[in-house]
């Protein structure tokens, strides 16, 4: 398994096209293949599996994804350029990131995040806490 703590795994009706496409899209690499039903994906330090979705399936409950990139402009303009469905356009937050959110082909909600600057929650309406 990757080193990862925690790893997102996401269905698809197609494995191999969803595969295609997020490595295309996203930038991300194949780790490995389990015949046609699941892949690991590399994601820069993180990692996803991809696997397919059952068959009678007939309610689909997205996921909604959030991966940290150095560099949210040419994440974006890359992503853009194969085909990515962007709901938001890159924009700076006050919390200090800058992001952007792309469906992916199986209705997944993706926001890709890049820290412009070190805000604490109290200065934009958060609380700090401890568990």
């Amino acid at each position: 398994m990757p080193a990862s703590t925690i790893i997102p795994v996401l269905p698809y009706a197609n494995v191999g096209e969803a595969v295609q496409w997020l490595c295309a899209a996203f930038g991300f690499t194949v780790r490995l293949r389990i015949g046609d039903h699941r892949a690991q994906l590399n994601a820069e330090d993180g990692a996803i599996v991809v696997t397919k979705r059952q068959s009678g399936d007939d309610v689909v409950h997205p996921a909604w994804v959030m991966m940290r990139v150095s560099d949210v402009d040419a994440h974006y303009a890359h992503a853009r350029a194969h085909g990515a469905a962007v709901s938001q356009p890159p924009a700076d937050h006050h919390y200090g990131e800058r992001q952007y959110v792309a469906e992916d082909i199986g209705g997944h909600q993706w926001t890709f995040t890049q820290s412009i600057a070190d805000v604490a929650p109290e200065e934009w309406g958060g609380v700090s806490g401890e568990l």
